[in-house]
């Protein structure tokens, strides 16, 4: 192997590639929550592109017997949460948290995973088998001692948010009509729906929001069978489990999307998965990847889009509230704003406020994991304090993970943003019923005296 024969391997793909683009700004390094609470992370820059040249140096055989082999300074990027700040932050481009990804992905390859990262990624025999038993799981989970036991032996931290398992799953609950069928409805009246694990097995009234919403607005909602995303395991380096996935949801979806159908999900984690990580973590870059990734939206950047087209019922009725909203990291890298806060402004009475902060802390599975624990609370904390300072009943943010992060940090529901619209449609009709019932009220009155 020649020297241009390993730079030109150690360059292939737009993500490692980037690493030639960067400017050593630090503004990764500003931006980036986990440096600025833990020494343990020495910063994206540095075990990004910075450290790509070592990487490189790694495939170099020694040049003499008494050369020692260089190692690649990867050990600390497991301290990467993933969140993404600092490729949205990066001003020339650079894939740094996509590159930090794969990086770990290269230092667990060939070892066999730690248990504990190997069932964070198992997301769907987890859900099944807490479904199954649900009233036994949830308690065994919110037992001190056991979970105690939990992270002893297995790594899972005590005191981290951990979600309640539905009685019955998502998919046992839908009705035919969301199913698939010969005589769908087309593209023009129907969305494909990626409710992904959180709505499957833990938070069905999400997706049940979502598929209100949505036919409300004049789409029906096809909810075809898939499995986890993979993220999780992206998260934890096990890039073969994540592709297997990939490809399983891509033999699913990508004929949708190729009939014109627009793939919707209600988590916005998923959904980045769907348009960008398939292609740029994992190398699933295929005319099913692209077709996928060019058919999802988020849901609420779907209906704003409705809204944008003049399309959106907006037949809102009164939420006389304050609600703390926090936008994850995983909405701000799919580079669409906020447009919950958008669809919240059309809302009469309700006052959302941006709590305009960068990550809760918990990034998926980081903050689960014992020794990570401490550092995403520290994290999340700024977030925590503002959201229990507002005077409100509830908050809303649209990453499954952080609601639940936030719900155990701060003692206060979160709600996903589907759930406020919903409620406001809700309102909405009951004030329209109680205005028919006033007006018809003194008609009746008047015909019954007639009769008399």
């Amino acid at each position: 192997m020649t020297i241009m024969d390993i730079v030109h391997e150690a360059s292939l793909g737009e993500v490692p590639l980037s690493a030639d683009e960067c400017l050593k700004c630090n503004v990764c390094n500003t931006v980036c929550p986990v440096a600025r609470v833990t020494d343990l992370f020495p910063g994206p820059k540095y075990v990004g592109p910075q450290a790509q040249r070592f990487r490189i140096a790694t495939l170099l055989p020694p040049q003499a017997p008494s050369t020692p082999v260089l190692h690649s300074p990867d050990a600390t990027v497991d301290y990467c949460s993933g969140c993404g700040m600092c490729t949205s932050a990066c001003p020339a481009d650079v894939k740094i948290a996509e590159m930090n990804s794969r990086s770990r992905a290269e230092l667990k390859a060939g070892h066999r995973p730690r248990f504990r990262d190997w069932l964070l990624g198992q997301t769907d025999f987890v859900g099944r088998l807490g479904v199954a038993f649900a009233p036994l799981a949830n308690w065994t989970l919110r037992n001190r001692l056991i979970r105690l036991l939990i992270e002893w032996t297995i790594g899972i931290h005590r005191r981290a948010p951990l979600p309640v398992f539905a009685g019955k799953s998502l998919r046992s609950r839908l009705p035919a009509e969301n199913k698939p069928t010969a005589h769908e409805p087309p593209p023009d009246r129907a969305v494909v729906l990626f409710h992904g694990c959180a709505a499957n097995y833990y938070e069905p009234y999400v997706a049940f929001a979502a598929i209100d919403v949505l036919r409300r607005n004049g789409f029906e909602t096809i909810a075809p069978e898939q499995v986890c995303c993979g993220l999780p395991f992206i998260s934890n380096g096990l890039y073969s489990n994540a592709r297997g996935r990939a490809r399983t949801n891509l033999a699913v979806f990508a004929d949708y999307a190729r009939r014109g159908y627009r793939i919707v999900g209600t988590s916005t984690s998923c959904t980045h998965t769907l348009k960008a990580e398939y292609r740029e973590m994992l190398d699933v870059d295929d005319e099913d990847a692209r077709a996928v990734a060019e058919a999802t939206w988020d849901i609420c950047e779907f209906l704003l889009d409705l809204h944008e087209e003049g399309r959106l019922d907006t037949g809102f009725g009164r939420l006389d509230e304050t609600l703390p909203y926090h936008a994850p990291c995983q909405l701000r890298s799919h580079g669409i704003g906020f447009p919950a806060l958008d669809l919240f402004a059309l809302v009469p009475g309700l006052e959302a406020i941006d709590m305009d902060h960068d990550c809760c802390g918990v990034a998926g599975t980081y903050g689960l994991k014992k020794e990570k624990y401490d550092i995403a609370m520290a994290v999340g904390d700024p977030l925590f304090r503002r959201i229990s300072a507002t005077d409100s009943a509830r908050a809303a943010c649209d990453s499954e993970t952080c609601r639940w992060q936030i719900e155990r940090a701060t003692d206060r529901p979160v709600k996903h943003p589907i759930e406020i619209l919903a409620a406001a449609y809700a309102a909405g009709d009951a004030a329209r019923a109680a205005d028919t019932s006033s007006v018809l009220a003194p008609r009746r009155s008047e015909q019954a005296a007639t009769h008399r």
